[in-house]
């Protein structure tokens, strides 16, 4: 004989559904940091090609232009670049946590500023990304690496 299962309902125990809540938890636990690390790959990756990008505009400017920085002082910051179009506009440093992220600073050393988002060294004529280590990717809360 069959045993009547009127007005019974089937669910999950709690047992169940603990289980269930610490395995997704686990997942998360080693899905999460490997999103983060990615994310901030693609920024690096970004930033290092758009410093490669920027670097072979001022290379051409140069070479078109009897070897004269295009830029030559901060109050000059992109114009010679614009306005000559090797770039379309000022370029955005993704890195730098201050307002102006296109502002550029002239200096004969270092590799980066804390007070503008682009350095550019006039005695080797190379672009930095400000708070931007380059060989390893990492954003800096300074400005110099």
């Amino acid at each position: 004989m069959r045993k009547a299962t009127k007005g019974l309902k089937k669910a999950f125990t709690l047992v169940e559904i603990l289980i269930v809540v610490v395995i997704l938890g686990i997942l998360a636990a080693i899905v999460i940091p490997q999103f983060t690390n990615a994310t901030q790959d693609a920024q690096a990756g970004n930033l290092r090609a758009q410093l490669a990008s920027l670097q072979n505009q001022v290379e051409l400017f140069r070479a078109r232009n009897n070897n004269t920085a295009p830029i030559t002082t901060a109050a000059a910051n992109w114009t010679a670049l614009v306005s000559g179009n090797y770039i379309k506009a000022a370029p955005s440093n993704p890195a730098s946590s201050l307002a102006d992220k296109t502002s550029i600073s002239v200096a004969a050393t270092g590799t980066g500023s804390a007070s503008t988002s682009w350095l550019y060294r006039s005695d080797t004529n190379t672009l930095f990304a400000s708070f931007f280590n380059e060989s390893t990717g990492a954003v800096t809360t300074t400005g110099t690496d």
